[in-house]
């Protein structure tokens, strides 16, 4: 079945739009190889951009399921499964730049995957994306039946060595990496409250502000924490900083405002948007989207 034709067998809006979406960080990709658009290094800035979107995909496709539950919008379960595709096909083109840096030598390629920690972590994940890939057909969800949930429950393992990798890669330079897995923290977190709710219910929207608040907080921390640790700064500057414009945006006011942001948007959605729909309708959907 085509990409853009839905369960039903007709054409569908959102799918086509999500998978000619997918393309643009290639596309972009090879025509800055072209045109020179990346730099004095653009193979190297070819290679930090394809690992750079396989985290957005991954991070993406984690964010899909509290958006369909939290904008009332069933259908957007339909794509998750092209987007953890996708992220799949630039980590593999991520590693393929990489080995043409290197020259094709397969055995210095190998050799650092091995005693590069940060590589080792990056290959791992990069294995377990395959593997989910690989699962992702529709005769593979019908083949493994309820094993296929647990299975593709590693993503998150996934989702966690990814963010490890990017951070460890962008030594100083980690503004990016921390919003990221403040994203993740926060995504982690409403998976959580969802689970605890009561059944066919949907999380209160106070509690989900409250976890605005908390991932933000988090993610400060962790900048402070690792700032203390790596230059031996005090802590309480960096603190400080999330508190100040000085310092320009903190990665805590990113995390805290796109997550606002959405619960404002499901706040309108819930009050003044249509009826959500069945719990019944709800699971269809996620088995067909899993």
């Amino acid at each position: 079945m085509f990409p853009w034709i839905d369960y039903r067998g007709r054409f569908s809006p959102l799918r086509a739009c999500v998978f000619a979406a997918l393309f643009a960080p290639a596309i972009y990709v090879a025509l800055g190889l072209e045109f020179n658009w990346l730099g004095s290094r653009p193979l190297t800035e070819a290679i930090h951009q394809l690992g750079l979107w396989t985290i957005r995909f991954i991070c993406i496709a984690l964010a899909i399921s509290p958006a369909r539950k939290l904008l009332d919008w069933p259908r957007l379960i339909e794509v998750r499964r092209m987007v953890g595709v996708a992220a799949c096909f630039y980590v593999l083109a991520h590693l393929l730049f990489y080995t043409i840096d290197e020259g094709w030598a397969l055995g210095t390629v190998a050799s650092e995957i091995v005693y590069r920690i940060y590589l080792t972590i990056g290959f791992t994940a990069l294995v377990g994306l395959v593997v989910l890939a690989s699962t992702s057909t529709d005769g593979m969800v019908r083949r493994l039946g309820r094993r296929w949930q647990k299975l593709h429950r590693v993503v998150y393992l996934i989702a966690v060595l990814a963010c490890v990798h990017y951070f460890i890669q962008s030594k100083a330079d980690v503004w990016e990496p921390l919003w990221i897995a403040g994203f993740f923290v926060w995504l982690m977190g409403w998976r959580a409250l969802d689970h605890f709710a009561p059944r066919g219910r949907q999380v209160p929207l106070w509690q989900l502000a409250l976890w605005c608040v908390g991932a933000a907080a988090i993610t400060g921390f962790g900048e402070a924490i690792y700032y203390v640790v790596s230059l031996g700064a005090p802590f309480a500057a960096f603190i400080g900083a999330n508190f100040s414009t000085d310092a320009g945006v903190r990665p805590s006011w990113i995390v805290l405002g796109v997550s606002l942001a959405v619960i404002l948007v499901a706040a309108v959605r819930r009050f003044t948007g249509p009826r959500a729909a069945s719990p019944a309708r709800s699971r269809a959907s996620a088995v067909r989207g899993a």
